[in-house]
């Protein structure tokens, strides 16, 4: 990747609009009829796009390395996921508005069920309603207020998503998650990974004992994860990386947090597929840059649901038409990360990517999918180099020396 002070003194404002189009775990491997869930789709829109794009395939981080939400995005941002290891915890509770001090280490919380034998046997507790969610968290706060002479704020997120804040002086980050990962385990404890962070391991392993036995009757709900422990970092805006006006259109407070901490204005777009492409249309005079985040891929895949993965990519395919009318400089279409439905979960596979400008070169490619972008003209190449890829097609950058 080129470096950030270089694509500093390149970057130009203009007035072309570019809009990256970031279906989550989109990406996925061949397994019913040998087919992936973009090849089993009928997606006329997307398929002739790609035929009028270029296309290739990217990696979020490297070779055989799978990548969490936070790092694939930051790639895609035009951020070094390397340099800028941002924690979990701090994207949700941006997410969800939560303002944090320096005296704040958050974490994300994921409600769980588990058994008679403190065996995890769902990580996401049936996906429970939003509705009990917030009620759940209220339930906590009242119970669970401080520990150790830290503050503990506790905020609900989506459906079995929530965000912890310890508040206090010295709680350092350096933890390992409280997390099993998976199902069929022992409920987890965190550890300090340095001396530094045993007192904040001491503060969140009791808040664990707690919140279960707060939660001994909330049953699906009655176990908490916790992991992304992390302190609020700094970093430089897209604005002043690459001189964009940015906005975000997502759903889930993570992506929202993730948009904020780069610089990006979030702009409220209700929790459907329909109302995210609307406020895109709504805005579109407003921003020169727009991050529009579709999330069911990526959750459908991690359910192991190919069917609903489908029916996802096929209802985003109806309004690439309407995206089409507001006649973009740049169209990107890819995944953050790739979330194959035989894994339930996200994958080191590369992306399917597409760039549809005025300025490309057109390939061989006639549909949306992993086999066919295989024979994009950009190859299989890094995700931290599509925001330079974008910014080029939108003329966006001053040439680069003598």
């Amino acid at each position: 990747m080129v470096n950030e002070e270089i694509m500093k003194s390149l970057a130009v404002k203009t007035e072309s609009k570019i809009v990256l189009l970031v279906a989550d775990g989109i990406g996925d491997l061949p397994s019913e009829n040998n087919k992936t869930v973009l090849e089993k789709a009928f997606i006329p829109n997307l398929d002739k796009l790609a035929s009028k794009s270029a296309c290739g395939l990217t990696d979020p981080i490297s070779y055989g390395i799978t990548p969490g939400s936070g790092p694939a995005h930051l790639s895609l941002f035009g951020y070094d996921p390397i340099k800028y290891q941002i924690g979990r915890g701090v994207l949700e509770a941006l997410g969800i508005g939560m303002e944090l001090t320096s005296d704040d280490l958050a974490c994300r919380g994921n409600f769980a069920t588990m058994d008679k034998e403190g065996i995890i046997i769902d990580r996401r507790a049936g996906r429970i309603a939003t509705e009990l969610n917030e009620k759940i968290c209220r339930i906590m706060q009242d119970k669970i207020s401080q520990i150790r002479g830290a503050e503990i704020i506790i905020r609900p997120g989506m459906e079995h998503r929530f965000v912890v804040v310890f508040r206090g002086k010295g709680l350092e980050e350096g933890l390992s998650d409280a997390d099993p990962q998976v199902v069929g385990q022992k409920l987890k404890y965190t550890e300090p990974l340095r001396p530094e962070a045993d007192e904040a391991a001491k503060i969140i392993n009791e808040f664990i004992d707690k919140a279960i036995e707060v939660l001994r009757e909330q049953s699906p709900a009655n176990a908490v994860l916790l992991r992304g422990f992390a302190k609020h970092p700094a970093l430089p805006t897209m604005g002043e990386l690459f001189k964009l006006s940015p906005a975000a259109i997502a759903t889930y407070p993570m992506y929202k947090g993730l948009a904020k901490l780069v610089g990006m204005e979030i702009l409220e777009a209700g929790e459907t597929i329909e109302k995210e492409f609307k406020t895109l249309k709504e805005n579109y005079q407003k921003y020169d840059f727009f991050y529009l985040h579709i999330k069911k891929t990526d959750s459908y895949g991690e359910d192991g649901n190919f069917k609903k993965k489908v029916e996802i990519i096929e209802e985003v395919d109806k309004y690439i038409p309407e995206l089409l009318i507001l006649k973009p400089d740049v169209l990107v279409v890819t995944g953050d990360h790739s979330t194959p439905a035989i894994l339930k979960g996200h994958s080191w596979h590369p992306n399917p990517f597409m760039l549809f400008s005025k300025y490309i070169r057109v390939d061989e490619v006639k549909q949306f999918n992993e086999r066919e972008c295989v024979k994009g003209g950009l190859g299989r190449f890094s995700a931290v180099d599509v925001l330079p890829l974008m910014l080029a097609n939108a003329l966006k950058l001053r040439k680069f020396g003598a």
